[in-house]
């Protein structure tokens, strides 16, 4: 009865005296926590702060791989250590205080920020790229009296035939014929004069590397500011010069660049892998919006064609940033029609069962023109990389004057090829710009003429794309489509025409026009783009939001389809993943399925050189990373046992060495330790202690032990030596690891890279294909011989006319030197001593330069024979 009563009075306080004790009490159990844990969060800011140190070694690594593996682990560190850097301002008196709800509310919708300001800049740049596109275009032409600056459409805005105030350059043809020639020579000489002295990486399309880039390859340089300022600035003049290239690829390029360089501003992307392929994915679909008037699409592609890895929440930071641009470019509506894009078109007619037909032979011809145009592109780009790498600017010239020589006496070559498509698409009631295409009497030399537009806009596609000049493929296709496809739709209106009782066009209604070759021409750029690149769900949704036509699904979805068919026989892959395997980037294509029916252990590297896990010297060590230039190292216990122990990559064990030499001080002969254990004897002294983590900043010149435990990855990706190589291949394309270790009952076996599986499927296909690339490579040698030849009498010629006041210096050829390929271009393996010592040497690149030694040959995997059991 005693206790009872002095139980209660202590257990059942007043309530207002008890809030300060209580309050006490939860002030000093979150001191004695902090006190509890402070060594681990001391320890989680050292790692986040080596981690920090040596990703920011690795930013200036080109040509390497990222580990997304390593990079998730990293995100996790770096969010602990942020929690832990923020707890003390964030929470007052043990609850979450405003700030961090205001701090955790701007961190959330971060992204959505991003996005929005990344689209409203994509949107901008379209609008003005179609501007001065557009003038450019024109200029070539003729002028404006009332406003230099307009084009022929402002000029004249509201005619459809042309104005007084739009004069061409003179009366007479030929000087016109002249003047047009020069302006494509002159506006190609800028633009590839400034790609090749501020930006290489601005040429070409650029889809083929940003696939690889959001997959993890590093390419320095290829995203960034001055890439994005010569880009926007030669794209309008390659385009207005007239060669036959588009601005859909370089649209995604400039478009990525944009993304790139405004997220970079935000300290979590920019340290942040996997975040950053989330705006690149994102930006890409805005790039496709943009270029078609398409958001949708643009979106569909990304998934399609550009990302492997593409979750619900990258879809949808990808369709909002496809939105932000294209509403911004319908705000500036730069045609000043209220379209997107100039081509876009209504239709207000339905189709016809018996026109299938014909849907089929237009789906067949877009399946056989990517197919063709893909091998001879390759061709001439293989060509090109052999000798034409030191006359880029001269090629381009020559290309323009080729281009312009030969395009101007034809009415659908002459213009720009988006106008070209306009009036193609249009259907023949209303106003019409050119009333020879309708005309009953200009029938067959309409058809005439726009069969010879279609050939020579495929050779002139063959030989132009790949040209040291911002060019895309998109829209010369598409081009090349329309008018095969109008060519077929005034076909079979003639024979509408000539045989009007027919019981074929029995469905065809008396007084209203049964065929809309408009719509053909439609249905042809749909094939030709589809071919060209191998998509399918995107092209229809693209040329449907730039109809509008509902009607037309499911022609188009007949054409797609015959298309895609068509093409699957002639190979796998459009012409980006072409241009990945002709260029050789580390890229597994995770729309491929492979059987190759054998274990990894027959595609393993076995001969490794390996890290003991103690009692290596650093000087060894040093010696081991001089003599080879692997990207990273196993860890075994012993030599001899082989028993796994983790792996430690080649930047984070040079980064090691450095700061324990400049900081411990330690000599040359002092022990290295990858395995932490609690006591280890130290050979500098008598007494017996940990081993000296150089965290602890007590320099010193007699310690002769170090500890680089903390560097070692101790939970790398390993597989059985018997797993199939096709799970392998999943695993680099769902997880994305840098090498996966091979052990067989915890002994070390091998390991295998990417690269290593791409030699093998490269073989194996060669096997199961072979080609007879002799003959090609002698009838190179000899087209390069009529090159010289022709270039030597011209030489002479002007020599002789200017009586030697002219004298043009003739550079020898290049020499052949072997490009950065895993495979070479005839699709075989390079040995691996040959890729060695051209590695040395520096290999010649796809813009011309010289990779370094760590170059893409050298890329964060291992040759197929090592340099035996160091």
């Amino acid at each position: 009865m005693t206790r009872r009563p002095s139980t209660i009075s202590i257990t059942v306080p007043s309530p207002r005296p008890s809030l300060a004790p209580t309050l006490s009490a939860r002030s000093i159990n979150r001191r004695l926590s902090a006190i509890e844990h402070g060594n681990n969060e001391a320890n989680t800011t050292a790692e986040h702060a080596i981690t920090e140190e040596i990703n920011e070694i690795k930013r200036y690594e080109d040509f390497t791989t990222i580990d997304w593996v390593q990079d998730a682990a990293h995100e996790q560190l770096r969010r602990k250590a942020r929690r832990q850097e923020k707890a003390g301002f964030f929470e007052r008196e043990g609850g979450i205080g405003w700030r961090r709800k205001l701090w955790e509310s701007y961190d959330a919708g971060q992204g959505w920020i991003v996005v929005s300001i990344v689209g409203a800049a994509i949107g901008l740049n379209a609008a003005f790229l179609n501007i001065v596109t557009e003038w450019l275009s024109d200029v070539k032409l003729g002028y404006c009296t009332t406003a230099f600056y307009l084009n022929e459409q402002f000029c004249c805005w509201g005619s459809d035939e042309g104005c007084d105030e739009w004069h061409r350059w003179s009366s007479l043809w030929p000087i016109n014929y002249v003047l047009y020639i020069l302006f494509s020579i002159l506006f190609v000489f800028v633009s590839a004069q400034l790609v090749r002295s501020f930006a290489p990486y601005a040429a070409g399309s650029g889809i083929s590397e940003i696939k690889c880039i959001i997959t993890g390859f590093v390419m320095q340089g290829f995203l960034g500011p001055w890439t994005l300022l010569i880009k926007s600035i030669c794209l309008p003049l390659a385009i207005g010069s007239g060669l036959s290239v588009g601005k859909e690829g370089p649209s995604v390029h400039y478009a990525v660049c944009t993304g790139n360089v405004i997220a970079r501003l935000f300290d979590k992307y920019k340290r942040n892998a996997a975040k950053m392929r989330e705006i690149l994915s994102a930006t890409a679909a805005a790039g496709v919006a943009v270029a078609f008037g398409s958001p949708i699409g643009g979106v569909l592609f990304s998934l399609e064609e550009m990302s492997n890895y593409f979750p619900l929440k990258t879809m949808w930071r990808s369709y909002f940033c496809a939105l932000v641009a294209t509403a911004v470019l319908a705000g500036v509506n730069p045609f000043r029609t209220g379209a997107l894009v100039m081509f876009q078109v209504k239709y207000d007619r339905d189709w016809h069962f018996f026109e299938i037909v014909f849907y089929i032979i237009i789906g067949i011809f877009g399946g056989l023109y990517g197919s063709f145009v893909m091998k001879w592109n390759l061709r001439a780009q293989a060509f090109r990389k052999k000798y034409l790498t030191k006359y880029a600017v001269l090629e381009a010239c020559l290309l323009a004057g080729f281009t312009a020589i030969v395009c101007y006496p034809n009415m659908f070559l002459r213009i720009d090829m988006t106008e070209a498509m306009e009036i193609l698409f249009r259907e023949c009631e209303g106003e019409v710009k050119h009333e020879e295409l309708c005309d009953i009497q200009h029938r067959w030399p309409m058809i005439f003429s726009l069969a010879i537009a279609t050939i020579l806009r495929t050779f002139l596609v063959i030989i132009s794309y790949g040209c040291k000049v911002p060019a895309g493929i998109f829209v010369p296709s598409m081009a090349i489509g329309a008018s095969f496809g109008r060519m077929v739709g005034i076909i079979v209106e003639s024979i509408h025409l000539a045989f009007p009782d027919s019981s074929f066009f029995s469905t065809c209604e008396p007084d209203v026009p049964c065929i809309t070759p408009g719509t053909y021409a439609f249905l042809g750029a749909a094939a030709a783009l589809s071919g060209i690149m191998h998509i399918t769900v995107s092209v229809v949704v693209i040329m449907f939001e730039l109809t509008g036509a509902l009607t037309y699904i499911l022609p188009t979805m007949i054409v797609v389809g015959v298309t895609k068919a068509v093409s699957d026989r002639f190979g796998k892959g459009g012409i980006a993943d072409r241009m990945i395997w002709f260029n050789g980037f580390p890229f597994l294509d995770n729309k491929e399925d492979h059987t190759f029916g054998v274990p990894v252990s027959q595609v393993m590297t076995s001969h490794l050189t390996l890290l003991p896990s103690s009692g290596l010297e650093i000087r060894h060590v040093e010696k081991i990373m001089t003599e080879n230039i692997f990207q990273g190292y196993p860890v075994v216990e012993e030599r001899g046992s082989r028993a796994l122990v983790g792996y430690i990559g080649r930047t984070e064990l040079r980064y090691a060495i450095d700061r324990a030499k400049r900081e411990l001080i330690v000599p040359p002969h002092a022990k290295c330790y990858f395995t932490a254990k609690p006591e280890r004897p130290d050979l500098s002294t008598q007494s017996t202690g940990p081993a000296v983590n150089f965290d602890d900043m007590d320099a010193t010149r007699s310690q002769l032990s170090v500890d680089f435990s903390r560097y070692v990855d101790p939970t790398p990706i390993s597989v059985h030596p018997r797993l199939p190589l096709e799970t392998v291949m999943e695993l680099f394309k769902k997880m994305g690891p840098r090498v996966v270790l091979v052990e067989y009952r915890g002994k070390l076996t091998g390991l295998v890279t990417v690269k290593d599986c791409l030699k093998y499927q490269f073989v194996a296909e060669a096997h199961d294909n072979p080609r007879e690339d002799s003959r090609f490579a002698g009838q190179q040698e000899r087209l390069w011989g009529i090159i010289k030849l022709a270039a030597a009498w011209v030489v002479t010629k002007i020599s002789s006319v200017s009586k030697g006041r002219i004298k043009l210096g003739e550079q020898e050829a290049s020499p052949q030197r072997r490009p950065p390929t895993i495979v070479e271009p005839s699709g075989l393996a390079s040995s691996p001593a040959t890729v060695r010592g051209d590695a040395r040497r520096g290999v010649e690149s796809v813009d011309g330069r010289a990779w370094e030694e760590e170059g893409m040959e050298l890329e964060d995997h291992f040759p197929l024979t090592g340099t035996g059991g160091t």
